[in-house]
C-alpha cells in the first residue's frame, strides 16, 4: 500500500553495507530522502547515484540526508554501487522488507517503457553495464522526501528509469 504525504513515515532499523546500524528514528527533526533502487549493476540506479553523489554537497548544504536501499545483497552493492564512493548509507534489502513497508510496486509496462529511455542510453554510455540482474526486474525506483519523520513528498515511480526530479528536490527541501 502507498505510503500518505502528511502521515508519520514508517519505522524502520536496519544495517547499511559497512555493517553501521541505522534507524529512522536516527533522523528526527531532519530532512531525509529515502531512495529506493532496483538491482545494484542496473545502469538506471548507478546513473541516479551518481546523480546523488554529483548533488550531494547542494544537497547537504540545505540540511538533506540520504539513505539509498537497493534489492540486491551486500557484496553485490560493494561491487557495483561502492565503486562511486557514495558520501550517504547505502543499505541491502534482497528480501524488500522496507520496501514492502513503503509500498514500492512493480510494473511490467515500467519495465519496458524505462528501459527503452534515453536515460538508459546516457547510463551505457557512462559506462554502467547491464550485468546479472538479481531481483525482481519490474521493480520500480520510489523516493521518500521526509522531515522530521513526516512524509512531505512520495514519489512512486511509473518506469524503471524514473526518480523524483533533482530539480524538485531541491526546490522541495529550499522551501521548508
Amino acid at each position: 500500500m502507498r505510503i500518505k504525504e502528511g502521515l508519520k513515515a514508517k519505522d524502520f532499523a536496519v544495517k547499511d553495507i559497512y555493517d553501521n546500524e541505522i534507524s529512522l528514528k536516527d533522523y528526527k527533526e531532519k530532512k531525509l530522502l529515502l531512495s529506493f533502487f532496483r538491482y545494484a549493476s542496473c545502469p538506471l540506479c548507478n546513473l541516479r547515484v551518481n546523480q546523488l553523489v554529483t548533488h550531494f554537497p547542494a544537497l547537504k548544504s540545505k540540511g538533506l540526508n540520504i539513505l539509498a536501499f537497493f534489492e540486491s545483497p551486500k557484496e553485490s552493492i560493494l561491487k557495483y554501487v561502492g565503486m562511486q564512493d557514495t558520501p550517504f548509507p547505502i543499505i541491502a534489502d534482497p528480501e524488500r522488507i522496507v520496501y514492502k513497508l513503503y509500498g514500492v510496486e512493480k510494473s511490467l509496462l515500467g519495465y519496458i517503457l524505462g528501459g527503452i529511455s534515453l536515460k538508459m542510453l546516457k547510463a551505457l554510455r557512462m559506462g554502467y553495464k547491464i550485468e546479472g540482474a538479481e531481483g525482481e526486474k519490474t521493480l520500480l525506483p520510489a523516493d521518500f522526501l521526509i522531515d522530521n519523520l513526516t512524509v512531505k513528498r512520495a514519489y512512486y515511480s511509473k518506469r524503471i528509469s524514473d526518480h523524483l526530479p533533482i530539480e524538485e528536490l531541491i526546490e522541495l527541501i529550499s522551501n521548508n
